[in-house]
């Protein structure tokens, strides 16, 4: 079967456009947090009620959803949308989404894989799982991309990677700093090899991006597996991390199942990368825009 790559790399120029983090731009929450969970979900809903997974207590889901999805008793962070991330990230009305259109295709022609697409971009409000544009982050202007675990688990296929790489050839045109936060499964699988040609794809645009000064802030979320972790998600120059992140390639059980060895507490948390030096910092959601404006204050030329 032939493939046109010229097609599916296919993409508009590094013009932006001006849109607003408002109601007008749908939350992934109000068709995934307020209606039953499903099965692969970490928390248990009852009408109103959420039960948090870790603490087992029991709140109401306007509660949780009013501290950025993170739970007040005993800092469990529940998913949060890619929408609901960049509100709580970047300064009010300044986040304007790169234009990067990536035709939809099938290259191995999986049944119903097109219908599943349409039907998470209705659901989600984004047209892939990744949300990418330029921002103010406490008045420092940044390239920010957020990773959507919701949409088909934040797999990276060929519009992902087309995403990423021009977030980041973006950033090294304008001399922006840049920040990503994952959240992916890894590869896509209905695309076959042209998933797994995005860790190269993107890995190459990040290496350049470096090699010309750039600052690249990664921001790993629960979970970042699979191949986005073994390309950009761990090629940052800083690397932060939620708490309880799951953070590695394959996951625990299968690692258990290959070497016949039981695991170390708590290994690929987030915890456990910071303490043998995976990861910079563990920083709790709340204290994360905080955490980065700090960083590109030090690293800004004009400083305050």
């Amino acid at each position: 079967m032939k493939v046109n790559l010229k097609k599916l790399f296919k993409k508009s120029t590094d013009h932006v456009e001006v849109i607003k983090l408002n109601n007008n731009m749908p939350e992934e929450t109000k068709d995934t947090e307020e209606k039953s969970v499903e099965k692969n979900s970490d928390f248990i809903t009852q009408q109103d009620t959420t039960v948090c997974p870790k603490c087992k207590q029991e709140f109401s889901k306007q509660e949780i959803k009013d501290n950025l999805n993170v739970c007040v008793a005993c800092g469990h962070h529940f998913v949060i949308s890619a929408d609901k991330r960049m509100k709580s990230l970047v300064d009010k009305g300044t986040f304007k989404p790169l234009k990067c259109k990536v035709e939809l295709t099938n290259p191995l022609e999986v049944p119903d894989y097109e219908d599943k697409i349409l039907s998470l971009r209705e659901k989600t409000g984004l047209d892939e799982a990744v949300l990418a544009g330029t921002a103010k982050i406490d008045g420092y202007d940044a390239v920010v991309a957020v990773m959507s675990s919701k949409f088909l688990m934040g797999s990276m296929g060929i519009a992902v990677g087309e995403k990423i790489t021009n977030a980041v050839e973006y950033a090294d045109r304008k001399k922006l700093p840049l920040i990503i936060f994952t959240a992916s499964g890894g590869a896509r699988m209905q695309e076959g090899i042209l998933s797994l040609m995005q860790m190269a794809k993107t890995s190459a645009a990040v290496e350049k991006f470096n090699n010309n000064g750039g600052l690249y802030i990664s921001v790993l979320t629960h979970p970042t597996t699979g191949g986005v972790t073994a390309s950009f998600a761990t090629l940052g120059d800083i690397t932060l991390a939620e708490p309880d992140a799951l953070i590695g390639f394959a996951g625990p059980r299968v690692i258990e199942q290959t070497i016949g060895q039981k695991l170390p507490e708590g290994f690929q948390r987030s915890e456990f990368q910071q303490a043998h030096g995976f990861v910079d910092q563990v920083v709790p959601r709340d204290k994360m825009r905080e955490t980065i404006a700090h960083i590109l204050r030090l690293h800004s030329k004009r400083g305050r």
